[in-house]
């Protein structure tokens, strides 16, 4: 092999290791002269020579001077190499490269400047080192020297210049080198990789919406730089390749789908509004490839529902009902169990906005692919029963209506009402703030009727009687007072003459046993005065405690609302309607004298025409057995009055058998003392008394009939206590 030190000059040696800029300069220069000699004689063997000399001598030398000189020798041989140049780059380019992490920096200067010199010979000849001169210019973007950044900078306008024009640039190389810097933090190399993304795509062979997924995250991570001009630069790029997309008829939206939903997730609100901005428009334009991802799509949109920024919320809001208003199959990779779960998991967002949505989903799911929902129904079903106890009156009319859809059919309709009535008992809370709207609303999702007519079955049997009387009070003063129940009303009211009335007034009995006062409203709603008395004059001491008299000053408000006002009416007729006299004043004689109730009642009284009873009239009441008389009833279809008939004697038709239940509720009323007795703790949902309310002890029982045998003066008609 050749001698390098043959073909120069030993003064051209010693001048190129030299402290002067110019001499080595000029050393340079002679280097050039040799090397075109060589190459005019084709002497490649000498070139390589002197390339070895200049590379082992002083490129890799410990003097930096040499080191400087080494690099512009390199450049020199290039040159005087020309169109030869291209053999021998295997040897000239990596010194040059390995030059870029010099510790000097005047070296790293020198380094730029002799590739750059490469460069402008070779042009596309060095491509093949394009990754480790990109590489290496990554690194440069961030030198701590300016003059260094600069000759950088002006070497990576060059190879952008000479890539743009190469045919022989491969994207496939490029790409792990680009993903794997992309997660570089500095600003300076950010701006060099956003820079060399935006030429490369501008270049019409070079495909690099194919490899978007590749370094799609690393774009949408610099939009959260402090740097405005970085974020600037990112949004820009992102911006057209968005346009791209759109205009493309084959684009990888899996991938990209996958990273578009964890930066949806951003603390940074320009990235979350990009993010959004970028699923909107897949949802959009992707058609059947985005199906296995609507879940995580879902996942990513529903916590921006509720987002601070109204533009955020604007978009999500649009892509959400994008989103749902898409038709697609569990064949064709739609996932119901994913989409339910995320939809339950985002029941427990702290945002109201969240969780209805969550609700909206769940309702949508159900009405297209309920069979399947169900197959879900035990994950779900415990989060939603939890969501009953939500702090938003929306949030718990939805859980409802999520609810009657699932219990349509008997068995989940079961499951529904015992899984409420645990809840009720386990969180007294819920009964007391949610109970009267999370009934009155199942009501009109699932039937009155049917509701009631559970709840009663329930009941009936629950062994916590405590709860069993509070829960059945509450059903009670909902039945009495809600507008959705007026049917229910009405049927009750007819119930002497009807047999769905009839029915209905049984099943309701049964449970509502548990509660005095609650039972005295069924008879007197379904006009069962006589059964009413009765229930009235069984009650002992023990019966007509605090909460007894609570619950009774509640009903005489009640019977001055339009709900009794049937009843008001038939007091114009107190000779038809005896036994309703009685068992009103049967309730104004348990009554506090002292008490508003007492007041109030007492006023409706005296305001009832003057009547005259008949010893046959009151013959029952005075044995204290309403049934040990019997009557028979006369012809006729209309609801029975009073005066006319009593309930015993309709007990053969109606299959009432009102003997029969007051021994049903006299039954249920001694389980009820016998707890009482026992001493064990009252339930925490007990009401305290009103002020307006007395105990017992403060006013003695005074008789519950009233004077008889002669016509009764107004003031005869008053209560007691009246003067």
């Amino acid at each position: 092999m050749a001698d390098g030190g043959t073909a120069i000059p030993a003064s051209v040696i010693r001048n190129l290791s030299d402290k002067l800029y110019e001499k080595r300069k000029n050393a340079a220069l002679e280097v050039e002269g040799v090397v075109k000699q060589l190459t005019v004689l084709g002497d490649h063997d000498k070139i390589t020579a002197v390339i070895n000399l200049v590379t082992n001598e002083f490129t890799y030398s410990p003097q930096a001077n040499h080191r400087k000189g080494g690099l512009i020798g390199l450049a020199a041989v290039t040159v005087g190499l020309t169109s030869e140049a291209a053999q021998h780059l295997e040897q000239i380019v990596p010194p040059v490269i390995n030059s870029f992490s010099d510790q000097d920096s005047r070296v790293r200067y020198y380094a730029c400047e002799a590739l750059y010199n490469i460069a402008k010979v070779v042009r596309g000849e060095f491509i093949v080192f394009f990754n480790q001169i990109f590489d290496a210019l990554c690194k440069l973007s961030a030198d701590s020297d300016a003059n260094v950044q600069s000759a950088a900078h002006l070497l990576d306008r060059l190879v952008k210049d000479i890539v743009t024009e190469s045919d022989q640039f491969s994207i496939e190389e490029f790409i792990p080198l680009l993903r794997e810097r992309m997660n570089v933090l500095n600003p300076y190399v950010r701006q060099f990789l956003v820079g060399w993304i935006t030429v490369l795509d501008s270049v019409p062979d070079i495909d690099m919406l194919g490899f978007l997924p590749d370094f799609l995250d690393g774009l949408f991570n610099m939009l959260s730089d402090s740097s405005h001009e970085i974020r600037q630069q990112a949004d820009s790029a992102l911006s057209e390749f968005l346009q791209e997309i759109k205009n493309s008829p084959s684009v990888d939206y899996g991938r990209m789908a996958e990273i578009l939903v964890q930066r949806a997730a951003s603390a940074d609100e320009f990235t979350r509004l990009t993010a959004i901005t970028w699923i909107n428009e897949f949802v959009k334009l992707g058609g059947n490839q985005l199906v296995p991802y609507y879940a995580d799509i879902l996942g990513a949109i529903l916590p921006c529902i509720a987002d601070k920024e109204e533009k955020i919320r604007v978009v999500v809001r649009e892509t959400n009902e994008e989103l749902r208003t898409i038709k697609a199959h569990p064949v064709e990779g739609f996932d119901v169990g994913a989409i339910l779960s995320i939809a339950r998991s985002q029941l427990s967002s702290e945002w109201e906005a969240t969780r209805i949505e969550a609700l909206h989903w769940m309702s949508a799911l159900l009405n297209r692919h309920r069979d399947k929902v169900l197959t879900f129904l035990n994950d779900v079903c415990d989060t939603l029963l939890k969501a009953l106890s939500d702090p938003s009156d929306a949030v718990v009319l939805l859980v409802l209506e999520v609810h009657a859809v699932i219990a349509r059919e008997p068995k989940h309709f079961r499951q529904l009402v015992v899984f409420l009535v645990h809840n009720f008992r386990i969180d007294n809370s819920l009964l007391e703030k949610r109970g009267a709207l999370i009934i009155r609303r199942l009501c009109v999702l699932l039937d009155a009727e049917r509701v009631y007519l559970e709840l009663s079955t329930i009941l009936e049997g629950e062994s916590d009687l405590d709860f069993a009387s509070i829960m059945v009070q509450a059903l009670n003063f909902i039945l009495l007072t809600s507008t959705e129940l007026s049917h229910l009303r009405d049927l009750l009211k007819i119930s002497l003459v009807n047999t769905a009335g009839k029915d209905l007034y049984l099943a309701l009995y049964a449970s509502w046993c548990h509660s005095p006062m609650a039972i005295i409203s069924l008879c007197l709603l379904s006009q069962t005065y006589q059964h009413a008395t009765s229930v009235i004059q069984s009650l002992v001491e023990e019966d007509i405690n605090v909460k007894f008299l609570v619950q009774l000053d509640k009903l005489i408000n009640l019977m001055e609302t339009p709900t009794f006002a049937f009843l008001r009416l038939q007091l114009l007729e107190p000779g038809k309607h005896i036994w309703l006299l009685k068992s009103l004043y049967g309730l104004l004689m348990l009554l506090p004298q002292q008490s508003a109730a007492f007041k109030i009642l007492r006023t409706r009284l005296k305001t009832v025409p003057s009547y005259r009873f008949s010893g046959d009239q009151i013959n029952g009441s005075l044995s204290g057995n309403p049934y040990a008389n019997k009557y028979y009833m006369t012809s006729g279809s209309h609801v029975p009055e009073d005066g006319e008939i009593d309930e015993d004697a309709h007990n053969s038709q109606s299959g009432m058998n009102f003997p029969a239940r007051l021994q049903q509720f006299n039954q249920m009323q001694h389980q009820h003392r016998m707890l009482s007795r026992s001493g064990a703790p009252a339930s925490n949902n007990s009401m305290l008394a009103s002020k307006d309310v007395q105990s017992p002890e403060e006013a003695p029982r005074p008789s519950m009939v009233p004077e008889i045998k002669r016509p009764p003066s107004r003031s005869a008609l008053r209560g007691p206590g009246q003067r």
